[in-house]
């Protein structure tokens, strides 16, 4: 071995935190930048596990076991990137080292229902209900890595811990109490978990964060296949095991691995859900079952954390002024042909958002309390050939307008989210297209 291998190793191990030895192992911000990508989902879902457990807004006492969001989001529901306003939210996060957990989930009839088994890479290990076990309810088994398939209608998450939310679908304000008593139908046993650690966020200085994914890859190892990723993580000693030691890095190596990470954040900041087609953007088919798709599966942890796959739901944005946020005054219409309405078997809807400086989505306050439009909007009205035109508008449109309108800030960016429940072979396959949206005068 010469003495260049001998540097390169001894680096590896932390055995000499220079600068120069970093350098002996490959671009050290380059391993920087693509293993903050790379964790971004991991930490993601610390932090929303973090939030549903403390805090003013905790909907969860414990670990397996289910928490409950008793209404539709709004303005103040900041806990999750771009919820939606059609389904109440139940959910339940994981700790399966000790053991298995059984869940219930109570019968639905022809109610939209889907529970959505996520590992902590956002990964969908399993979507149970309406598309997959129908609405007949029952018992079941969540395993994980390397534990035994006992008991009822087993399912696999692919780390010991997780997230299983839950979404319900709900035909307006009086349909809450029908909704709620079958999330108090939804329940889980089993073994009693302790609290989880806690882990730096995504604003993190880097060495303390990725000191955090080290962590958490420590308790869900990842897949061999992401085997290729620590190789070129190598010069940053970020290991699939969980190794990383941030005491080996000197100043200008710590320069270097901040700017791989300022990076990392403008080029998540550059990526798009998909492909786009007639001014909006299509789901990849990796959405929701990422593989190798790092960079994509960081941009959907960040902007849109817990998406489900397109089988189940689609997530179409409209290509406006600024990438996806709209400045203009507008209005904006969208206009469905009457034979040309969205193609679904569950149900569509359109949500506005206001973003935040770092790249997340939220409801926003309006004055008739609508933050969504969608099929099942009350007084919604087509028009006399069976078309539908929608209005998304910062001020009332008026006339006949109005009860078609998506309310918009009064001023300032915002952005649009097209959901398709259950979407119909010609939506996923391409041969359905959403219409272009339109600005037009006054």
């Amino acid at each position: 071995m010469n003495r260049r291998e001998i540097l390169a190793a001894l680096a590896v191990i932390g055995a000499i935190p220079t600068a120069r030895a970093h350098a002996a192992t490959g671009d050290l911000r380059s391993a920087a930048r693509e293993a903050w990508l790379y964790g971004l989902p991991l930490v993601e879902m610390a932090t929303a596990r973090a939030r549903a457990l403390a805090g003013p807004d905790a909907v969860l006492k414990r670990l397996n076991a289910f928490g409950h969001g008793r209404h539709l989001a709004g303005p103040q529901s900041r806990n999750v990137t771009t919820p939606n306003n059609d389904t109440l939210y139940s959910r339940a996060w994981l700790d399966l080292s000790r053991g298995p957990v059984t869940m219930e989930i109570p019968p639905t009839g022809d109610r939209y229902i889907s529970v959505a088994g996520m590992n902590m890479f956002t990964d969908n290990d399993f979507v149970l209900g309406t598309r997959t076990t129908g609405g007949g309810g029952g018992r079941y088994t969540i395993v994980g890595p390397g534990q035994a398939g006992e008991g009822p209608n087993v399912v696999r998450l692919k780390t010991p811990e997780g997230w299983v939310l839950v979404r319900i679908l709900v035909d307006g304000p009086d349909d809450l109490s029908a909704v709620h008593r079958i999330q108090d139908g939804l329940r889980m046993s089993g073994p009693t978990a302790p609290a989880p650690a806690a882990y730096a966020e995504r604003s993190a200085p880097p060495l303390e964060y990725f000191a955090s994914v080290a962590r958490l890859l420590k308790a869900n190892p990842p897949p061999a296949t992401d085997g290729a990723l620590f190789g070129r993580a190598a010069p940053l000693g970020l290991t699939a095991q969980g190794g990383f030691d941030p005491r080996r890095f000197d100043a200008a190596a710590t320069a270097e691995i901040a700017a791989g990470v300022a990076e990392a954040r403008r080029a998540l900041m550059g990526q798009r859900p998909g492909g786009a087609v007639q001014g909006w953007t299509y789901p990849r088919t990796t959405l929701g079952d990422f593989n190798q798709d790092y960079a994509f599966r960081a941009a959907v942890a960040l902007g849109g954390l817990a998406a489900l796959p397109p089988a189940e739901a689609m997530y179409m944005q409209p290509v406006a002024e600024q990438g996806r946020m709209f400045t203009g005054e507008g209005p904006y219409r969208l206009h469905f042909p009457a034979d040309r309405l969205p193609a679904v078997d569950a149900f569509w809807s359109l949500t506005l958002y206001e973003a935040t400086p770092d790249g997340q989505f939220f409801l926003v306050e309006n004055p008739i309390q609508r933050y969504s439009i969608g099929d099942r909007t009350p007084g919604l009205r087509k028009n006399a050939d069976g078309s539908l035109t929608l209005w998304i508008a910062r001020g009332d449109p008026g006339g006949e307008r109005s009860a078609n309108w998506l309310p918009a800030p009064a001023k300032g960016p915002f952005s649009l989210s097209f959901r398709a429940y259950l979407p119909k072979d010609e939506f996923r396959d391409g041969r359905y297209r959403l219409p272009a949206l339109e600005a037009v005068a006054g």
